[in-house]
């Protein structure tokens, strides 16, 4: 005799929560597939599917987790896939976790970089999720400082506050440490100044690495040294001055790692890195570096067409950062708003916004202190900003203007951003019809960009052919594809 298949047992936990949530079972695969489609995925459920899930049948891969998700979004509570009575697996937006303590985002942010430098293909194919931008940005704005993030005992006489003072009558040799003192790190991997140090030079190595020949050139390295260098320091000792410095050094470095990571158009796990390099930057007490992460995530979200968040991205940045940031981060701030507003079509807010940013950077002295990475932001800059803005509100002739003074403004400045600012301004001076001209600029551009290892500047220059099709047959256009053809 044949043994029959087990016998699947209806889902009990499923039939109660769409009843609660008033789903059709319909109405409960559309969402699904809506919900996968902000994911990349394309997904074809319908109402046979729910049927078939509540006869018993599991879901395969992240639907139960996209699934539990629907039901977070209709309820008001957080569910699981288990409280669905669905197997478990990853959650959807693993990585989009705004950590509750900075313990918990050692783990999460350190899970990543293990994960990414491994042979992970799939982590680098994760979608870029729009709705994934809400929580943590609101988390940051309200969240409070954390009290402590020292670990275990800084060195030997000596705390958080200073040396510490032998109790009277003791001996004045510090107690032999307990086991509940005892850290991860042994005593001679205490976190010193120096490995700060460290820290620091290496984020401007890689930084300087990424400017001039894209991400892709060491991303994987500084993936790498975070997993093997970072982390084992913010698992070792230190005491709350060190720590905070600490967390400030990796939050920089993991912004870099997600900066890198956008370059090369792995978009989903760039967004992860940020909103870890966000929640680094709060347990490093640095209000106006987490402003800077916000300021780099609506820098994606402008590149990916999605303006409204990048605008109400930088509006909380400027809320949690308040009136007395420097000028010249307030004048990024309202650029990099503009930025968004002009990807929207919205001309009036996106000059309201740029006339900001130019007063605030007319305001800056010579003497005002500047964060460090802040220190890029200048006329060029802002020039280019202004380029970009006018492009995307097709207003070319001050395109045109903005662009050229940025690339006169800064002849050696960090390639990468020249090759960005000349597309602009070969796309401007094709909207005015200036064929010759347009088509000599997005071939110098063109050259540059077979020389990096940056997807963001091939898109750069893809962009500009799409809008040279309608002029295929003539004669500048045919000779620029020759140009590009024969670098391989």
């Amino acid at each position: 005799m044949t043994e029959r298949p087990p016998q699947r047992i209806p889902n009990r936990q499923l039939a109660a929560l769409i009843a609660e949530a008033g789903f059709s079972n319909a109405g409960l695969a559309r969402r699904v597939d809506q919900l996968g489609l902000e994911h990349g995925l394309d997904l074809r459920y319908d109402k046979t599917s729910v049927t078939r899930w509540l006869r018993g049948q599991q879901p395969r891969g992240t639907t139960p987790a996209l699934i539990a998700e629907v039901f977070t979004r209709r309820l008001g509570r957080r569910l699981s896939a288990q409280d669905l009575g669905l197997d478990a697996c990853a959650p959807v937006y693993a990585g989009l976790e705004f950590a509750a303590t900075p313990e918990e985002a050692v783990e999460i942010v350190g899970g990543l970089w293990r994960k990414d430098s491994g042979s992970h293909a799939e982590l680098r194919k994760i979608a870029f999720t729009p709705a994934g931008l809400v929580v943590p940005s609101r988390d940051w704005l309200i969240g409070r400082a954390d009290e402590r993030v020292g670990r275990g005992d800084p060195t030997p006489g000596t705390g958080p506050g200073g040396p510490r003072v032998p109790v009277q009558g003791g001996s004045g040799v510090p107690r032999q440490r307990t086991a509940d003192r005892i850290t991860e790190r042994a005593p001679g991997q205490r976190v010193s100044s120096g490995d700060i140090a460290a820290l620091r030079s290496v984020g401007e190595l890689f930084r300087t690495i990424d400017n001039a020949y894209g991400g892709g050139h060491a991303r994987q390295a500084l993936v790498r040294y975070l997993e093997h260098e970072a982390e084992p320091m913010l698992r070792g000792t230190y005491g709350e001055v060190t720590g905070r410095r600490l967390f400030g050094a990796v939050a920089d470095l993991t912004r870099l790692a997600g900066w890198t990571s956008y370059d090369i158009a792995a978009h989903g796990l760039a967004q992860r890195y940020f909103v870890q390099a966000l929640r680094l930057a709060q347990a490093a007490g640095d209000r106006a570096y987490g402003s800077y992460v916000l300021v780099t995530m609506s820098r994606q979200a402008v590149y990916l067409g999605h303006g409204r968040e990048a605008v109400q991205l930088t509006r909380v940045a400027q809320q949690g950062l308040g009136p007395s940031a420097p000028p010249v981060v307030q004048s990024l701030l309202h650029a990099v708003e503009a930025r968004g507003h002009g990807v929207l079509g919205e001309a009036r807010a996106c000059t309201a916004s740029l006339v900001r940013a130019e007063r605030a950077l007319e305001s800056a002295r010579s003497g005002d202190e500047v964060p460090h990475w802040a220190r890029f932001f200048d006329e060029a800059q802002l020039a280019d900003e202004f380029g970009h803005c006018y492009r995307d509100l097709q207003q070319y002739r001050p395109a045109v203007q903005h662009a050229e003074r940025s690339l006169q403004l800064r002849p050696h400045g960090p390639a990468r951003s020249r090759l960005f600012c000349r597309v602009v301004l070969a796309t401007a001076r094709l909207g005015l019809g200036e064929l010759d001209q347009a088509c000599a600029l997005g071939a110098e551009a063109a050259l540059q960009a077979s020389e990096m290892r940056s997807v963001r500047a091939l898109e750069y220059v893809r962009d500009f052919e799409r809008r040279l099709e309608p002029y295929r047959e003539a004669a500048a256009v045919r000779t620029y594809r020759e140009r590009v053809a024969a670098l391989g």
